[in-house]
């Protein structure tokens, strides 16, 4: 799953010598939290966050009329208060990478730059939803059975079989990575809906020879 198909292209940006009181409007009127700073090359710069605005914000306990601190904030401009040679990755890298990068650093984006630096779009902890629900098919709903299988070579396939003599249809399977000398693992698998007798038919043989954990039927659909 590769950054480029799932970032958006669209990317609201600045250059650094805008004033806070602009970023500030534009990421309310847009609905976005963060904003790349680019030149005029459109070379990334730096990121601004709604984060960022609030810490450089006077407190609301200021003495400053009104004409003050409009003045105050038209004043402060995105290079005073933006993250300067920000983390970012490329459009050729996993959205795994990404999504580990935004949790390890609780960045809710990343900036995505080509190899001269320039922004080409942005991956944000939304689109890293997208890609867990669309990946799964949750969507579609479906019904999700997790099983603890060993960790052996080819120990999925008895499963794989299994469902296949018993005319299950699968939508998805994800796997827990575990370490080498672990004996187990659990594995999550997605079938297609299917009638109550086919569902308890199923159900039976799956839990007569694995050791099944749990199932559940998901009713998720997309907000329209």
């Amino acid at each position: 799953m590769l950054v480029k198909y799932w970032m958006s292209t669209d990317v609201v940006t600045l250059t650094p010598d805008r004033s806070m009181m602009k970023a500030s409007k534009l990421m309310k009127d847009k609905n976005i939290s963060r904003l790349p700073i680019v030149d005029e090359s459109g070379t990334l710069v730096g990121i601004v966050s709604d984060r960022d605005i609030k810490d450089a914000s006077p407190s609301k306990a200021t003495t400053l009329d009104m004409h003050e601190l409009y003045y105050l904030l038209s004043d402060i401009k995105l290079k005073d208060i933006m993250t300067k040679n920000p983390m970012t990755i490329s459009a050729e890298d996993t959205v795994e990478k990404a999504a580990v990068i935004m949790l390890e650093n609780d960045f809710g984006g990343l900036p995505v730059v080509d190899e001269n630096k320039k922004l080409v779009g942005i991956i944000t902890d939304t689109d890293v939803f997208r890609v867990m629900t669309e990946i799964t098919g949750v969507y579609h709903g479906g019904i999700q059975v997790c099983l603890r299988i060993p960790t052996a070579s080819g120990s999925l396939l008895p499963v794989l079989e299994a469902l296949r003599d018993n005319d299950a249809r699968v939508m998805s399977i994800l796997t827990q990575n575990v370490d080498e000398n672990t004996p187990e693992k659990a594995i999550f698998i997605r079938l297609r809906d299917m009638e109550k007798p086919h569902y308890k038919r199923v159900k039976a043989a799956l839990e007569k020879d694995f050791n099944v954990q749990y199932w559940v039927t998901d009713s998720v659909h997309p907000v329209v």
